[in-house]
């Protein structure tokens, strides 16, 4: 019996860990989609596109915890915020969890930082971009994979780096050095 669970949970786990994400490969078009600032107001992510390269960080948002994880990545991308912003970059932080929460939530999650005029930081509630963009990380206390993109003026990922685990997320110097080629 404990055999055959093994094999079962390896099963399952394996699928989880093989998701493909072709749809998020370097050369796609980024998908649209809108969401709400911590502040309340919407943005349409095509609207900060057209202006600007845009700089996406998908965070694992309120998993019953703030994840120390998140909060390093994004303090490490507003430490670089005045490079992003030379480099013309928007930066787009998406927080997603159950709506009952969120808000507060987010509003906890962002005490510490000072967010730069070009950073949004955005409210994902009941996983709406996490669905379209086929991120959602549907495990117990667990919201989406951690990611980051690079799009471009065009619509294009340039950069695309999706972990499938808490860590291996996408470093500030990585991405600017994305951004300087473009």
């Amino acid at each position: 019996m404990k055999k055959t669970i093994a094999i079962l949970l390896m099963l399952i786990s394996g699928q989880v860990f093989s998701q493909d994400f072709e749809n998020l490969n370097v050369g796609r078009t980024a998908i649209d989609f809108n969401l709400k600032i911590i502040q309340g107001d919407k943005i349409i992510f095509s609207e900060i596109n057209s202006n600007s390269p845009v700089v996406l960080i998908v965070l694992r948002g309120w998993v019953g915890y703030q994840c120390p994880v998140c909060s390093r990545q994004v303090g490490r991308f507003i430490a670089e915020a005045e490079k992003l912003k030379e480099l013309g970059a928007a930066v787009l932080l998406v927080y997603p969890g159950p709506s009952a929460e969120l808000q507060t939530k987010a509003n906890e999650f962002t005490e510490d930082f000072n967010l730069p005029e070009n950073f949004y930081f955005t409210l994902d509630p009941d996983y709406s971009m996490i669905n379209k963009y086929g991120l959602r990380w549907d495990a117990p206390r667990e919201t989406a994979y951690p990611s980051t993109f690079v799009v471009d003026k065009t619509g294009k990922i340039v950069y695309s780096k999706i972990s499938k685990t808490h860590g291996g997320r996408a470093k500030a110097d990585e991405v600017l050095e994305v951004l300087g080629k473009l």
